[in-house]
């Protein structure tokens, strides 16, 4: 109870001080330069079953050794679709990392199979190649896509080595190309946003 009471006084301090609209209006831009095109959005996968990382001896194209998406994540990815859908965002190109939760998410999520892309899987099984992965991404990622945004479908470690954080399952953050090899990080979109088609 105590919890429960605590989060609602918090909310209420937030709201009167004027802090709870000034984050909806900077989801407003973040939807707004997503309307606009061309940039470049990374969505961790959506939720999985418990557990980190992938049982020994997983393997990839076997979906049963791996660890997989849980029907709560079946349902955000949905829900990621419908909000798009709702907003007209305009989707590109839609890569993946290879691993079946990341395939699966783009699929409920975008209504097609993504184009699977080495430089979105997983660093976590293979931490040696995060310099290179990485570097080797944000190479590819420096122009601005030809049409509609460009969408992401990778790994929280992925996530962390590009750009310096985590991301909730589900979420995404949208980067702008900046035309010099950067990215410019426009904001991030939460599950909680997401789920409000």
């Amino acid at each position: 109870m105590l919890p429960n009471l605590a989060r609602r006084i918090l909310y209420w301090l937030l709201l009167l001080s004027g802090f709870i609209p000034a984050l909806a209006a900077a989801d407003e831009t973040v939807w707004q330069r997503l309307a606009a095109g061309g940039q470049v959005v990374l969505l961790r996968h959506a939720t999985t079953v418990p557990g980190f990382g992938d049982p020994p001896g997983f393997r990839l194209g076997d979906c049963a050794t791996q660890r997989n998406l849980s029907a709560a994540g079946r349902e955000e990815a949905r829900r990621i679709g419908a909000q798009l859908r709702a907003r007209n965002i305009p989707v590109g190109e839609v890569r993946s990392s290879r691993w079946c939760r990341c395939l699966e998410t783009a699929e409920l999520a975008f209504g097609r199979a993504a184009d699977p892309w080495p430089l979105l899987d997983s660093l976590h099984e293979y931490p040696e190649r995060r310099d290179t992965q990485t570097e080797a991404l944000r190479r590819a990622l420096a122009e601005v896509p030809a049409r509609g945004n460009l969408f992401l479908v990778t790994h929280q470690a992925n996530v962390i080595a590009l750009i310096g954080t985590g991301l909730a399952p589900g979420e995404m953050v949208v980067l702008s190309p900046r035309g010099d090899g950067r990215l410019e990080t426009v904001g991030r979109i939460s599950p909680s946003a997401l789920a409000r088609p």
